[in-house]
C-alpha cells in the first residue's frame, strides 16, 4: 500500500504522493501520510512525535461536523481557501494561508471544521471537489508533554515572516520562538514559502519530518520530492532544501524525542 523508497543519504527515506491512502466522498478527498481511521498500517502509525499528517481537500458546503478529541495537539495549516472553526471553548477562527493554528484538545474539546466558502456546486454532485472555493488544508497532530490539561486554542497571521523565503518557525513548544505554542516541548513545525531558486537548511534533529505542500524541491543527499511527498530524516544535520525549478512551499517537524522514549 506505502511506497517507501529508502535513498542513498543515511537515514532518510522518501514517502512518494501516491502510496498514502485516501479518504474520498462528495465533499471530501484525504490522503493520510499516517494509518488514520479504516487505513490502519501498523508499519506506518507514526515517526517521531507526528501521528497524523492529513493532506485535505474540502468541497464548499463542506466539513467536518462537530467531534471530540482529547490529549492531542492539532495544527492546522491552509493552503488555499478559509475554513471555518468552531469548538467547545466558545473559540470561532477563520484559518487562511499564512495563518498558523493550533487546538490543544486537553482534557477534552468539541470542533467543527467547514469551508468558508458558500455551496456553490455543493456537496453531492460529481465535480463539488472541482470548484475553485475548496478549501486545501494540511492537519496534523502530535502528542503532548502532558495528559490532562485545560483545552485551548491559537492562531496568528505569519505571512510576513513566510514573504522572507526562510524556514520559519510556526509552531513549538515552550522556549522554540514558535509564533504559536504547543504543549510539547520537544517538537517545532516550520514553514516555508520558497521562491524560484530559494534554498533552506533542514534543522538539525534526531527526527525531521518534510513535507512538500506544493512544487518541486531537491533535498540534498535524496533528490527530487515533488508536491505531496515527504522525507522521513533521522540523524542528518542541515541538510539543504532548494526550489530550482519554481516556487515551492515545505512543513517541517523538527522532533527531538519520539514516542516511548
Amino acid at each position: 500500500m506505502t511506497d517507501i523508497s529508502a535513498l542513498r543519504g543515511a537515514g532518510i527515506a522518501v514517502r512518494r504522493a501516491d502510496g498514502r491512502a485516501v479518504t474520498r466522498n462528495d465533499w471530501l478527498d484525504s490522503r493520510h501520510s499516517f494509518a488514520f481511521g479504516r487505513h490502519y498500517d501498523p508499519a506506518n502509525t507514526h515517526f517521531g512525535l507526528l501521528l497524523v499528517s492529513n493532506d485535505d481537500h474540502v468541497a464548499p458546503g463542506g466539513g467536518f461536523a462537530t467531534h471530540s478529541h482529547r490529549d492531542m495537539e492539532i495544527v492546522t495549516w491552509v493552503l488555499e481557501g478559509e475554513l471555518l472553526h468552531t469548538d467547545s471553548t466558545g473559540t470561532h477562527g477563520t484559518i487562511r494561508p499564512g495563518v498558523a493554528q493550533r487546538m490543544s484538545a486537553g482534557t477534552g474539546i468539541t470542533h467543527a471544521e467547514t469551508n468558508a466558502a458558500g455551496a456553490t456546486g455543493g456537496p453531492g454532485t460529481p465535480d463539488a471537489l472541482d470548484d475553485p472555493g475548496t478549501v486545501h488544508f494540511i492537519q496534523m497532530w502530535v502528542t503532548p508533554d502532558h495528559t490532562g490539561i485545560t483545552p485551548s486554542y491559537a492562531q496568528r497571521d505569519v505571512a510576513d515572516a513566510l514573504a522572507t523565503g526562510e524556514l520559519v518557525a510556526i509552531a513549538g513548544g515552550a522556549g522554540s520562538s514558535a509564533a504559536i505554542d504547543i504543549q510539547q516541548r520537544n517538537a517545532v513545525l516550520h514553514a516555508a514559502r520558497l521562491p524560484a531558486a530559494g534554498r533552506v537548511s533542514l534543522p538539525s534533529a534526531p527526527w525531521v519530518h518534510l513535507f512538500v505542500a506544493r512544487g518541486t524541491v531537491t533535498l540534498e543527499s535524496a533528490g527530487e520530492l515533488g508536491t505531496g511527498d515527504a522525507a522521513r530524516i533521522r540523524g542528518c544535520d542541515s541538510l539543504a532544501v532548494a526550489a530550482e525549478a519554481g516556487p515551492a512551499e515545505i512543513l517541517v517537524w523538527e522532533m527531538h524525542t519520539a514516542l516511548g522514549r
